[in-house]
């Protein structure tokens, strides 16, 4: 998924954490289009903008596409990062600048990895009613972000438990693991609690969040209403999720402490400054929407009809990084 804010803001990600649990509130974005499908963003905040390896966390719907025109997002640029896609119902059709074309559904991950560049479209299907989800992004650490394109797609079985439902996409909680390579350590799954169920989160030194998609739990005791995320610093300890009296449905994920400052803007992941006025020239150039370039392909653009999304204008600032957390 594309960040189509006219003005998004350069964000030096480099993690703060406050003692015990956060609780973060979702900021509503639209999508863009003439009737501008709006998604609720709770990552990155100024108070937040790392949970292990995660960056980026849109959650939308349940959406009817007869008012809100659904996804459609044209042919945009990535860099230094995965997108993870995860669909409680409707579809969307991913196609990208190295060749893969997928329908994505619910219960299924769509991993797409960026690494030194890519392009791609999003589109809800024309049978889609109802559209509801999760768009995540990941960063790639230094050794991996100018590496090969990727896409992978999986079907975790449902997991069950005492008063509980599971489905892992990314890493191994829950008595299951998900069999995709990720370049950090990481965890991601869809889990759904009967009224008043707890659950306990065994994840030794990642930090970990929970998204509430429907219903409310407590995380560690604190209260998380729905479409809240919560923050959970790396311990040792597990952590309890606890339902409400109508039951909840949650994404967990997280990881270790990514180490690594990061800059993101738009939808680049960079170092520096720098790194990001060279992305969108790139970009800019590929399209033809600007000159002065590289005039070599960067991104390259998937088969699409639509003409491809420019770059937003860069701030007239400079971002200095700061320190994050550091792995012990």
């Amino acid at each position: 998924m594309s960040n189509v804010e006219a003005r998004p803001e350069e964000v030096v990600c480099a993690g703060r954490s406050g003692p015990g649990i956060q609780v973060l509130e979702p900021r509503d974005v639209p999508l863009g289009g003439p009737r501008a499908m709006t998604v609720r963003r709770t990552l990155p905040q100024r108070a937040l903008s790392l949970i292990g390896a995660w960056c980026f966390l849109d959650h939308y719907g349940p959406d009817d596409v007869s008012v809100t025109g659904g996804m459609d997002v044209p042919p945009h640029p990535h860099t230094g990062l995965a997108t993870v896609s995860w669909l409680f119902s409707g579809r969307i059709e991913h196609r990208d600048s190295a060749g893969h074309e997928a329908r994505i559904g619910p219960g299924a991950l769509s991993l797409m990895t960026a690494g030194a560049g890519i392009s791609h479209s999003e589109r809800s299907t024309g049978e889609t009613t109802v559209l509801h989800g999760v768009q995540m992004w990941v960063a790639l650490p230094q050794d991996a972000r100018f590496g090969d394109r990727g896409f992978a797609r999986y079907e975790p079985p449902v997991v069950q438990g005492e008063g509980y439902t599971a489905q892992v996409f990314l890493g191994s909680a829950f008595g299951d693991s998900a069999p995709i390579a990720t370049a950090t350590p990481l965890l991601g799954a869809e889990v759904r609690l009967e009224p008043g169920t707890r659950v306990l989160v065994d994840q030794p030194g990642f930090e970990l969040g929970v998204l509430v998609d429907t219903g409310a739990v407590t995380m560690g005791g604190t209260v998380l209403p729905t479409g809240h995320l919560g923050f959970r610093e790396a311990r040792e300890e597990s952590l309890v999720l606890e339902a409400g009296g109508e039951g909840a449905r949650v994404v967990v994920f997280g990881g270790p402490p990514f180490g690594e400052e990061i800059v993101m803007w738009w939808n680049f992941v960079g170092r520096d400054h720098d790194e990001i006025v060279a992305f969108r020239s790139a970009w800019q150039t590929e399209i033809g929407a600007e000159s002065g370039g590289p005039d070599h392909p960067r991104f390259d653009l998937p088969e699409d009809p639509a003409p491809a999304l420019p770059a937003p204008t860069l701030p007239p600032v400079r971002i200095r990084p700061r320190a994050g957390r550091r792995r012990d």
